[in-house]
Formats: C-alpha cells, sequence, structure tokens
C-alpha cells in the first residue's frame, strides 16, 4: 500500500506537487486502513491528506543539505535494477 511513498527531498529537479500528493494519500491510507473511505469519513479522510501534503511540502521546503542534489532517472534506473534482483524468477 505504501509503493508510492518514496524519497523526494534533494533531487533535481525539485519533487513535484503531485509526487508530494501521492505520498501524502497513500500515508493516510496507510494509517487509517482505507484505500477509499466511506461517505461518512471522506471528508475526515480529504483533510487529512490536505493537511499531510501541506506539511510536507514544508519539510522539504525547510530542509538543507551539503550534499549533491540526486539524479532522478539514475535513482530510478537503481529502484528498476534492484527489482529485477528482488522479483527474479530462476
Amino acid at each position: 500500500m505504501c509503493r508510492n511513498i518514496h524519497v523526494l527531498f534533494n533531487f533535481e529537479p525539485p519533487a513535484t506537487q503531485e509526487e508530494i500528493d501521492a505520498a501524502a494519500l497513500q500515508y493516510v491510507r496507510k494509517i487509517s486502513g482505507f484505500t477509499k473511505p466511506s461517505q461518512a469519513n471522506e471528508q475526515a479522510f480529504a483533510r487529512a491528506v490536505d493537511e499531510v501534503a501541506a506539511a510536507s511540502r514544508r519539510l522539504l521546503g525547510e530542509l538543507v543539505t551539503a550534499a549533491a542534489p540526486k539524479d532522478r532517472e539514475l535513482e530510478a534506473e537503481r529502484a528498476r535494477a534492484r527489482a529485477v534482483k528482488r522479483f527474479a524468477t530462476t
């Protein structure tokens, strides 16, 4: 359920709003146990997603590092290589 939550800090180009929103949605889904809330819980769920996304944006905007930004394509290639190794069928 949390596969969309990835490191979003220190990338070039920076994390997009869509990436932050997707991570917030996955986080709220995980802690609530709902992939889609009932009508009774829909407003609370949506509000939680918005608040987590806002907190994440603030955090990402305030973090500092001396490390060089990571390359998105290189990190994606490394993740694909790990997946091939992890899920390889022999």
